[in-house]
């Protein structure tokens, strides 16, 4: 790609601060929590309404509960598909209940922007929309450039990590905006995790009178709590965390039922396989005469191993440079679509939205000043894989 072409992108792009914090705003406004199909749909539908005024390809595919899943394209010349597309990845949904943008809704003070998934992750949606935008105005390029909009992250993806995969298939490259971290730098590395919910039969007894024909279900539960939250490796990074529990019918029955809900985390998929089969051991073991247990995984996702981020981080890394600003990667513990992308093999860059911070948190903020120079790096980034594959 000519530097006058890039140069071209790069000045668009700059000329757009003001469009990119009004696209902010609108999309702030929107309530979209995850289990508010309408809401997400909304946004969906704002979304929408914007590429196909720029020309841009958009197809939608309804979803019966979750909100619908929309994919923008730019189909390229077909000179050099053979090796894969580009994606770009963000989420329309927030953790936030529906009615809270009425209550505080957008809000900026200087180069600083406030509201409901802000930063977590609409400034993402909106960087992506620009970069898909500034990209319609070149030349078509030799390879697609696609844009995924799912509308359940925030939930584990349940719904939306069929069609990430479909997306991602045959990919060069991943770019998920999620935001960028206070630091300033982009995610190269995401634990992995993987929730359950414990569920302990037992049989019921009056405490007093007839104690030894109970069956405890609390106390079963118990049993496996510490053995669950032994598998706790802080050296591997892998963590086990029993947060929820219930059960029982009155302080004096021998309890009959009790549940539980188990957070996992863990680097590798290596790990992640280890961990579930001692999982499912602790849980088949019988530790109370007469009780059961059955576990169910509620959600789950992949982890973004750093051997997948680092020749595509080397790559922004050099064109952030080159913009004038110095950027690294770090290694979280928060999960991520990006996960189910690099574990399929595809080189894949997280946290590149722009910075933000205290996520899912009335607190929750965008610095503005980085929507410009964030978006150009990707655009950057994006062209740098047609002269260096």
């Amino acid at each position: 790609m000519s530097d006058e072409k890039r140069q071209s992108v790069c000045r668009w792009l700059a000329e757009q601060q003001a469009a990119m914090v009004s696209c902010l705003e609108t999309l702030v406004n929107i309530d979209s929590n995850s289990y508010d199909k309408a809401g997400t749909d909304a946004v969906a539908d704002v979304i929408t309404g914007w590429l196909e005024d720029d020309g841009i390809d958009v197809r939608r595919l309804p979803r019966p509960d979750s909100g619908d899943i929309l994919e923008a394209r730019l189909e390229g010349d077909g000179s050099d598909a053979a090796s894969g597309h580009v994606l770009m990845m963000g989420h329309r949904d927030t953790v936030f209940p529906t009615g809270t943008v009425a209550k505080r809704g957008y809000t900026q003070e200087g180069e600083t922007a406030f509201g409901p998934g802000v930063a977590d992750m609409k400034a993402g949606l909106v960087l992506n929309l620009f970069v898909l935008r500034a990209l319609k105005r070149l030349d078509p390029l030799p390879f697609p450039v696609r844009v995924l909009f799912t509308a359940d992250e925030e939930i584990g993806s349940q719904d939306g990590t069929a069609f990430i995969r479909e997306a991602a298939a045959g990919a060069r490259a991943v770019f998920n905006a999620e935001p960028g971290r206070i630091s300033g730098n982009v995610v190269t590395g995401r634990k992995g995790g993987a929730a359950f919910r414990i569920e302990v039969e037992g049989q019921a007894a009056h405490a007093g009178v007839s104690h030894a024909d109970g069956a405890s279900a609390i106390e079963a539960l118990a049993r496996k709590i510490v053995k669950l939250h032994a598998l706790t490796d802080y050296e591997a990074g892998v963590t086990t965390n029993v947060g929820l529990i219930d059960g029982g019918v009155s302080r004096n029955t021998v309890a009959p039922s009790a549940s539980a809900q188990l957070d996992t985390r863990f680097v590798t998929n290596a790990q992640r396989e280890r961990l579930l089969a001692e999982i499912e051991a602790i849980i088949e073991a019988v530790e109370v005469a007469g009780t059961r247990a059955i576990l169910t995984q509620v959600s789950g996702f992949l982890p973004m191993e750093p051997a997948m981020s680092e020749g595509l981080f080397l790559r922004y890394q050099a064109q952030a440079r080159a913009l004038g600003f110095d950027v690294d990667g770090e290694f979280t513990g928060g999960c991520s679509d990006a996960g189910t992308t690099a574990s399929l093999g595809i080189p894949t860059l997280c946290g590149t939205g722009p910075v933000g911070a205290k996520m899912h948190t009335d607190a929750e903020y965008c610095r503005l000043e980085t929507f410009v120079p964030r978006t150009q790096a990707i655009a950057l980034t994006i062209l740098d894989l047609i002269d260096n594959r």
